[in-house]
């Protein structure tokens, strides 16, 4: 997929779906950057299939993988919030097992398939849709 780029955005790192390298922990992205661009450039990103991610720290192979704060892939953390305030089910088919809302606090966009043994590291992940 080619997708114009709205700021600068590093190789090898998560894209948003607005074009920004991707900047907050755990966000939804729309792939993964084959190249360094600046504002305006096009950019290939992998939006499915393995595609070759930077490591922000150690991922073992299997590890479902988030984005940190610099577009980078480090484990999911398994956070799962539910809202404040939110109304108990009582329903004896819903069982309890009934979430809604908007996206998760954690997007997992992909899953290890090699390791990283630091932070810089580069890996092949299997994205996620």
């Amino acid at each position: 997929l080619t997708l114009k780029a709205a700021g600068a955005v590093t190789k090898h790192r998560a894209v948003g779906f607005d074009g920004n390298q991707a900047s907050v922990q755990g966000q939804k992205v729309m792939g993964v950057s084959r190249v360094t661009g600046v504002l305006n450039d096009q950019l290939p990103v992998d939006v499915g299939g393995t595609v070759i991610v930077e490591a922000g720290a150690a991922v073992a192979v299997g590890d479902s993988v988030i984005i940190d704060t610099t577009g980078r892939a480090i484990p999911a953390t398994g956070a799962l919030g539910v809202a404040s305030g939110a109304t108990a089910m009582t329903s004896t088919a819903a069982n309890g097992a009934v979430l809604t809302g908007a996206d998760l606090p954690e997007f997992v966009f992909a899953d290890a398939l090699e390791v990283a043994a630091a932070a810089g590291d580069l890996i092949e992940v299997l994205l996620r849709r």
